[in-house]
């Protein structure tokens, strides 16, 4: 019996890469193996750049208990609107990029004032934001596309075909630059779970099947290992990579290892014993959407840069991933649960879901349909686990 609660325990806590792996296979055979092709790999890393940036923040304001952002995909176009007139008028990359950023804080503490202070509901507050500022971006562009061509940004923040990092170790096909980062990333992997394995034994902490779990550490090594082949195969990091995983091992620390980072979840745990207990649970809010807005402007410079323009319908339904991301990837729908590698699980998986099926040359309607399914399947499981431990 012991044996059989371990095993349920860990197929609850992996459950997400067990449908990972299950949609990579399924996939794999539906395309003839196309979806795993070196381009298709680092075509899923850049079109899902964005995903990957606004799900971090997305996941802090759902930790909050619950809430979302619906004006990320809004303040994404809009911070690159401006960044896109700027760039055009003259002004320099550094300077643009600087605007950016402060122009998507600044709209986050603007909605983070409102939610924190004076009690709007964050879906009230965000969705007059969605409005407003997919407006403003219209009113920016006066409703035209407006071309980027500052070289330095766009190689700098992935646009363009060129923008990868050199291969500074050799000079063939293969990027060994490329395969020497994947092993030493693949290194400090097994590294940190070894060290993290030792942490929580020496604390008593009960951690299940050890075979299991050193079996899940070895199967993303390969991963990782394999990724990294398929990359240098084809033209090696692409920069957007880079960005990627900043702000991921960035909001990993935070989320694991920082006072805040425990602070947003104890507001989702139990708002009230949490204020009780001496934090401001209004600073906390506040800094959530904050930092949404932030990565919002992040995200708006990946997405112009890709594009090597800036449009007024850029943006759209980016909130809607991001949340997607969130909630497939393990993130409770009442808040207080949630990490950043289960974001990182779920943007893989809608982005394997939506290029599998472009791939097999399935409409984006139905693409759509079957997101909308995968995402309600992933709430319903939490829901069901909620129900078994009350």
């Amino acid at each position: 019996m012991m044996k059989e609660g371990i095993n349920v325990s860990f197929l609850k806590k992996n459950m997400m890469v067990i449908a990972l792996v299950i949609v990579v296979i399924f996939f794999s055979i539906s395309t003839g193996g196309k979806i795993l092709y070196a381009q298709n790999i680092n075509n899923l890393i850049s079109q899902n750049g964005y995903v990957f940036v606004l799900a971090a923040g997305m996941l802090l304001c759902i930790l909050t208990g619950g809430n979302i952002d619906l004006a990320v995909g809004s303040v994404v176009c809009f911070t690159g609107a401006i960044g896109g007139v700027m760039m055009s008028r003259g002004y320099s990359a550094g300077i643009s990029v600087a605007v950016m950023l402060l122009v998507g804080l600044a709209i986050g503490m603007f909605q983070g004032y409102w939610i924190a202070w004076i009690s709007v509901p964050p879906f009230i507050a965000t969705l007059a934001g969605m409005y407003a500022f997919r407006g403003l971006s219209n009113v920016v562009l006066n409703g035209y596309a407006v071309g980027i061509n500052n070289e330095t940004f766009l190689r700098i923040f992935g646009g363009g075909a060129d923008c990868y990092i050199p291969d500074y170790l050799g000079s063939g096909s293969f990027n060994l630059t490329c395969m020497v980062v994947g092993m030493i990333c693949t290194a400090l992997f097994v590294l940190m779970t070894l060290l993290g394995w030792v942490k929580r034994n020496k604390r008593g902490i009960d951690q299940g099947n050890a075979s299991l779990m050193w079996a899940r550490t070895l199967i993303i090594a390969a991963l990782i290992l394999w990724i990294s082949f398929e990359l240098a195969s084809y033209k090696g990091i692409p920069t957007v990579l880079l960005w990627i995983a900043l702000v991921l091992l960035v909001y990993g620390y935070i989320t694991s290892y920082t006072a805040i980072g425990r602070y947003f979840y104890a507001v989702g745990g139990n708002e009230k014993a949490t204020r009780l207990s001496g934090i401001n649970t209004k600073l906390v809010y506040f800094i959530a959407y904050a930092n949404m807005g932030f990565l919002a402007g992040l995200a708006g410079i990946l997405t112009v840069a890709r594009a090597s323009s800036s449009q007024p319908t850029y943006g759209q339904g980016y909130e809607m991933d991001a949340i997607a991301a969130c909630f497939i990837g393990g993130a409770s729908a009442y808040g207080g649960v949630g990490k950043i590698t289960g974001v990182i699980i779920g943007a893989t998986l809608m982005g394997i879901i939506n290029q599998g099926m472009s791939i097999m040359g399935i409409s984006a309607n139905y693409q759509r349909a079957v997101k909308g399914i995968v995402l309600l399947a992933a709430v319903l499981v939490d829901v069901m686990f909620k129900k078994e431990k009350a």
